[in-house]
């Protein structure tokens, strides 16, 4: 929707146009604002989010609209009727990798800018504290406040994500992936990272919630069930038999056959 300048002045009008659609934009601005702890941006978060709803008609103008989850692909089916076609997210993945049983601590990563992720932080400190098992909190972007709060508790610890590789290797170490979120938007490429790569996966319902992936993580809706769940996973082997489950759920993802989906719609 960022990036629809183009279509109100018509220079594209002998093209096929197709935009790719990573969210409903309006309701995900309408999450960033109720994530938001600050007036001010609680405030520019909800006005872009009326702005965005009132510009969305821009997409009559597209030939296709390229839908990145079902959700999302049932709200444009609904909205701009034979427009929308579902075009699962793409990434670097190309199959499930097998790991051995066991890893050695929880892992969460993501960009600690974000409002979201840093409510998810918060919510996994108040997690872990009450836990004698190490968690690693990942990112490329340091937080002051959460460096600030993690040295209150010596088994919860920052990590500065140098590169892919990096992240790579602390996928090989950790045992118990923990993706909470408080907003539901599309699908999240950090979950379809860590399904390809990580071991065991334990999210909140709106991390997962209609994406076809609900089988493939252990779901909590409380901080509760949240704890239940990782405690569980904790003496839990990690197996062959979980590895074929990813790959045969994950199809769907491929990036070669999606590709030449999107190649079909423009030729």
């Amino acid at each position: 929707m960022h990036t629809t300048s183009p279509l109100i002045s018509e220079v594209f009008n002998d093209r096929k146009i197709l935009i790719r659609a990573h969210n409903i934009e309006h309701l995900y601005y309408k999450g960033l604002s109720k994530s938001e702890t600050k007036i001010n941006k609680k405030i520019f978060f909800k006005t872009e989010a009326k702005k965005l709803k009132t510009y969305e008609k821009i997409v009559h103008k597209v030939d296709r609209i390229l839908t990145i989850s079902p959700s999302e692909h049932n709200y444009f089916s609904k909205q701009y009727p034979d427009k929308a076609v579902y075009i699962p997210v793409f990434h670097q993945n190309s199959k499930v990798r097998k790991l051995s049983k066991k890893g050695d601590f929880a892992l969460y990563h993501g960009d600690l800018r974000t409002a979201d992720n840093i409510k998810a932080v918060f919510f996994l400190i108040d997690v872990f504290k009450q836990l004698e098992y190490p968690l690693v909190i990942a990112s490329s972007f340091k937080n002051d406040s959460i460096l600030a709060e993690l040295d209150n508790y010596k088994d919860i610890k920052y990590v500065d994500i140098k590169n892919q590789d990096h992240m790579i290797e602390l996928f090989d170490k950790a045992h118990i992936n923990v993706l909470p979120t408080f907003q539901k938007t599309g699908i999240k490429l950090k979950l379809i990272n860590t399904l390809y790569n990580g071991r065991f996966c334990v999210v909140t319902t709106k991390m997962v919630e209609d994406t076809g992936l609900e089988s493939l993580c252990e779901i909590a809706r409380t901080k509760e069930e949240f704890t239940k769940k990782v405690v569980e996973l904790i003496d839990k082997d990690f197996t062959n038999i979980i590895v074929k489950k990813r790959d045969t759920t994950l199809k769907p993802f491929n990036v070669e056959v999606n590709a030449q989906k999107i190649i079909e719609l423009i030729y």
